[in-house]
């Protein structure tokens, strides 16, 4: 049947059950998918629930473009499907609900009408209104559908580490120097030689097409365009080739890392990434199970799933939302002693932790010789009640420098501190490295960037963090990224707890973020 000019859609449409024979119609192309039913790293449902019909716009999300080529046998590739003859689905089942595209907005006393609250239609404002990372933010809550929005805003439990991770950084104060010469002010750095434009990498971020079709490789080409490095994640939606492909000669990516149970596959992606000239292996430590993120767990995921899964046939479970359905091919017996695999198999490759939370973890990886950490609590997806990467870092900077293990080594180059999770501004990032991190990792800004204006608007999120940088640093009285030391912040009151509500919170008129209008 492959050698055919074309397949009947009524042919196809017949086709829709495990007792008839399940074809599915992908990007006009027929396939047969009755023997890989129970192969599928989804499950049988979902191909199920598109028998005999159009697949295309559920696998596209989700799957890389080659996912069905490579994972199933070229015999059941039954050929073109002739135009306009696949008669039209049932009516669908309603898809995740958007964010609503109304804001209610509170006024003090009622308004003329007499009305204390009513809805204000929200629209999405053009992308050179946009002011800040936190606007970014904004525009994704009220324009990205449901689930995607679930998955990439949802923090473990109560969510208290995922606030604390951001809030951690207002507790810490700066102590600006002045009449210094700060006409020019360059705020590039490097990470074990690679240069870099700013202290700021795109960290790993999974399943990007569920914000914006294209994926990662925004994030990709928009590194490019600002000389900075991207982390790629293990779950993307796009393949990891796709991602190295988009990168401009010479741009330097790192790769972030889920050790699977099958170790064999592991260090197959390990020595994929080295040939194709990543620099740096990002081991993830912090997830032997996953944390119990509940907003994502109320949206049922009913996508594909990511390109790792898809090429491995890993089986998943699809009732607890994205996060949960990507997830179940990581290793929980990952420890200390199975990281001497890893760094034999990245040979040539600097191999960091990423997921540390306390300052003897961190020296024990510098005892074992690895090449960095980063402080990070998965973005507060996690464990609740986790420390910010924030507030521990002066504690690791202190234990690694009383270690000698951050002295130069000539045969490794130094040991790198970074942190993650919760960075808005460049004044964050400027806190983070004058307590002592080399360069401070950004995910969600820049998966909302991309989910709500595409690889422009990581443009200019990227464009706005270098604006800040500049600014900030004059005001600070910093020249260069290496002026910014520690005796330039005040952490006094890093450890404080957090004030409760006061009569200055009541009467503060808030800031809005762009398109939410305030109202007396």
């Amino acid at each position: 049947m492959a050698q055919q000019k074309g397949v009947d859609g009524k042919v196809v449409a017949e086709h829709n059950s495990r007792e008839k024979g399940v074809w599915i119609v992908i990007h006009g192309k027929v396939y047969d998918m009755t023997d890989f039913l129970d192969e599928h790293p989804g499950g049988a449902e979902i191909i199920l629930k598109y028998a005999g019909m159009d697949a295309t716009e559920e696998y596209d999300p989700i799957h890389p473009p080659d996912a069905i080529t490579d994972n199933l046998d070229p015999s059941k590739h039954l050929g073109p499907l002739i135009p306009d003859t696949l008669p039209a689905p049932p009516a669908p089942t309603p898809a995740p609900a958007p964010a609503p595209n109304t804001v209610t907005i509170a006024q003090k006393g009622g308004n003329a009408a007499g009305n204390a609250d009513r809805p204000e239609e929200y629209v999405k404002p053009p992308l050179e209104e946009i002011l800040s990372l936190h606007d970014f933010e904004a525009v994704a809550r009220r324009s990205m559908n449901r689930r995607g929005w679930n998955y990439y805003s949802s923090g473990a439990d109560d969510e208290i580490t995922m606030r604390e991770n951001h809030n951690a950084y207002h507790r810490v104060w700066f102590r600006p120097r002045i009449l210094r010469n700060v006409k020019s002010v360059d705020f590039s750095t490097s990470i074990w030689g690679y240069r870099t434009s700013m202290p700021v990498y795109i960290t790993a971020t999974a399943l990007g097409k569920l914000g914006h079709p294209e994926g990662e490789v925004c994030l990709t080409r928009a590194a490019a365009k600002h000389d900075i490095i991207q982390m790629i994640p293990t779950l993307a939606s796009c393949s990891f080739d796709e991602m190295v492909d988009a990168a401009s000669p010479g741009q330097v990516q790192f790769l972030q890392l889920y050790v699977n149970a099958d170790r064999a596959r592991t260090v197959k992606i390990i020595k994929h990434a080295k040939e194709r000239g990543v620099k740096a292996l990002f081991v993830t430590v912090d997830a032997p199970q996953l944390g119990r993120r509940e907003k994502d767990m109320r949206t049922k995921f009913e996508g594909n799933a990511s390109s790792q899964q898809t090429s491995g046939k890993d089986n998943f479970r699809r009732d607890q939302g994205a996060a949960r359905a990507i997830s179940s091919f990581i290793d929980p017996s990952l420890n200390w002693d199975d990281l001497a695999e890893l760094a034999d198999a990245a040979k040539g490759m600097k191999v960091v932790l990423k997921g540390v939370q306390c300052w003897e973890d961190a020296v024990m990886a510098a005892e074992r010789g690895l090449d960095g950490v980063v402080l990070s609590n998965h973005g507060g997806r996690q464990l609740d009640f986790a420390p910010s990467p924030l507030a521990i870092l002066p504690g690791v900077v202190a234990a690694l420098r009383a270690g000698g293990h951050l002295a130069p080594r000539p045969d490794r180059g130094k040991f790198e501190i970074f942190v993650d999770g919760g960075v808005r501004r460049a004044t964050d990032v400027l806190k983070a490295v004058a307590l002592g991190a080399t360069a401070v990792g950004i995910g969600r800004p820049m998966i909302y960037s991309m989910s709500t204006y595409g690889e422009e608007g990581v443009s200019k999120a990227l464009q706005i963090l270098k604006d800040e940088f500049e600014m900030n640093m004059r005001l600070l009285g910093a020249p260069t990224i290496h002026d910014v030391v520690p005796s330039m912040v005040d952490t006094s009151a890093l450890h404080a707890p957090a004030v409760g509500g006061t009569m200055y919170q009541e009467n503060y008129e808030q800031m809005m973020p762009v398109g939410v209008k305030a109202r007396l």
